[in-house]
Order: structure tokens, then C-alpha cells, then sequence
């Protein structure tokens, strides 16, 4: 199933065009290394918290945005063997010395999928989510996953997926379990749900609301009150 890198990034609001050029530059190399699927989101609906938020996640500042991306390979050997390229390929260290945001605080991580649901073709918006899952809980959120994606599905979701951290690094700054205070044996889940656009997400979620089989799936394998989201435009989408 699907292998992600997953990404938060906190970058000025005056440099998105920058940042989309530098992200199209990018992609085009990340293509030839074995990434299936590149995209870059940009955060419009982003809610802050009282304990934890994608703000807080990556310290983003006033005159930021946050941005909710990922890389998709097919498998987590290919994705290593493609960071490992990555790191002694020149033509990166080259963009690495002239980026439009500060990559200390970028957070970053490797997934495994636990649920994959659609195709995504034609998405313009994208829900992100970052979850503390309770420890030992992984076929719980499995299933749990596999039973709300057709839910999203019928009301207007183009794809929906869940994974699991596989390879999450501590970072000095930031980094995901800080994200949402990850606490004793929890693990970080990272999924999406991609629509059309923000007005068919918006109708669908008062609509999934009121949907008592939300409901009956029973209650989410992870702690709502640490959990991060937001909604987010699409701003590169790129495919091998």
C-alpha cells in the first residue's frame, strides 16, 4: 500500500508564488527518484487551538501560512532509497541554499498507509489531519478508517487516506509528536481527505454531520482534544 512522506510547513504568505515555483522545481527532480505523487496545500482553513493546532505545530508566525503536503511512493524502500539520492545529489543542496521559508521549523516523517480510498483526480482542496493515536491501536484505526471513507466517499470526497508513523524523526524544534503532544505509547497517524473544492467540502461536512453513521462507527482510536487539522487549497499537484 502507499508509503508517504508527510510535511507541515510554515512559510511567509508574500512568498507563496516563490514558494510554488521552488516546490515545481522540486517536483521535478522528485519525479525521477521514484515519487509517484507530489502535493503541495495551502492552508485556508486552519483553526488554532487551545493546546495544539498546526500554528503552535510549526511555530508559524503571524505573517505565515501553514502548508500540509506529501510526497507518495509506492513502497518505504523506494522512498528510502530516494532521500537517500536526494542527499548527495547536488542539484538539491543547490535549492537547499535559496528556499522561500525557514526549513528548521518544517516538520516532517514517513507513513505507512492502513487505508487508501479513491484517486484524487480533480482535487482543488484537501481536509489534513495529524492524530495522537492511542498505543496499540493500530488495527483499531484501520478499521476504523476503512469504515468512514465511504461515508466520505458518497458525499462528495474524491479520496480519502490514513496512515501510520513508520519512520517519524525527533526534530530539535519541531516535529510530529510534539504536534499534537504525543504522550506514553501513542503513535502519530498523518491522513487527508481531497474534494473538489472548498464549497463541496463545506456542504459535505454539514451534511457527514448529520449522517448517524458517523456515529456508529464508534468512538475514534485517537484523543480529539490533541489532534490538529485544518483545510487547505491546493497549490502544486504533480504525477509521475
Amino acid at each position: 500500500m502507499t508509503y508517504v512522506e508527510g510535511f507541515l510547513t510554515p512559510v511567509p504568505v508574500a512568498n507563496r508564488d516563490a514558494y510554488r515555483a521552488h516546490a515545481d522545481r522540486a517536483a521535478d527532480l522528485l519525479l525521477e527518484l521514484g515519487v509517484t505523487r507530489m502535493v503541495e496545500t495551502w492552508g485556508e482553513d486552519v483553526p488554532h487551538g487551545t493546546r495544539t493546532d498546526m500554528h503552535r505545530a510549526v511555530q508559524a508566525t503571524a505573517d505565515e501560512a501553514v502548508l500540509f503536503s506529501w510526497f507518495e511512493y509506492p513502497d518505504r524502500a523506494t522512498r528510502d532509497a530516494a532521500n537517500d539520492r536526494i542527499r548527495n545529489d547536488p542539484r538539491f543542496a543547490a535549492m537547499g541554499k535559496d528556499m522561500p521559508f525557514d526549513a528548521r521549523r518544517m516538520i516532517y516523517g514517513g507513513f505507512a498507509a492502513v487505508s487508501d480510498s479513491g484517486d484524487g483526480t480533480g482535487t482543488g482542496f484537501v481536509d489534513g489531519v495529524v492524530l495522537p493515536l492511542h498505543g496499540g491501536a493500530g488495527d483499531a484505526y484501520r478499521d476504523h478508517a476503512a469504515a468512514l471513507a465511504p461515508l466520505f466517499l458518497e458525499h462528495g470526497a474524491l479520496r480519502v487516506l490514513d496512515a501510520r508513523a513508520d519512520d517519524v524523526p525527533a526534530g530539535e524544534a519541531t516535529d510530529f509528536a510534539r504536534a499534537v503532544a504525543i504522550e506514553g505509547a501513542e503513535q502519530v497517524g498523518f491522513g487527508w481527505v481531497e474534494w473538489p473544492s472548498r464549497t463541496v467540502r463545506d456542504d459535505a461536512w454539514n451534511r457527514l454531520m448529520a449522517d448517524g453513521r458517523m456515529a456508529a462507527a464508534g468512538d475514534p482510536p485517537w484523543n480529539g482534544q490533541r489532534m490538529i487539522f485544518g483545510g487547505f487549497s491546493v497549490l502544486l499537484d504533480r504525477t509521475a
